[in-house]
């Protein structure tokens, strides 16, 4: 079981990410929860990622939709190579055995 006062090798920034990779209509609330952070530090990390492109907001109504921009490179020199795109395929494709995971 996740003890949410543990560390995790992925960021907080990337965990939202991936939430709205999986469900582009979630609520923040329901990310904060699964993310295991406050509704308010979802609000300032998606502004974070709005602000420098990665997510675009369109809403609809009372909801928010997210596109990920899925060619941004990530942010550090370590893995700056990388795309979001290989991020994504990396944790959730393989995740849920839409590719192989050779």
């Amino acid at each position: 079981m996740f003890n949410p006062n543990s560390w995790t090798f992925l960021t907080n920034h990337s965990h939202v990410l991936l939430c709205l990779v999986q469900n582009p209509s979630m609520r923040m609330r329901d990310i904060a929860i699964k993310v295991g952070i406050t509704e308010r530090a979802v609000q300032h990390i998606i502004a974070e990622l709005s602000a420098e492109c990665y997510i675009t907001r369109s809403k609809k109504g009372r909801c928010n939709t997210y596109q990920i921009n899925t060619d941004r490179h990530l942010r550090h020199p370590i893995e700056a190579k990388q795309t979001i795109r290989e991020l994504i395929d990396l944790i959730i494709l393989r995740n849920t055995g839409v590719i192989d995971s050779a």
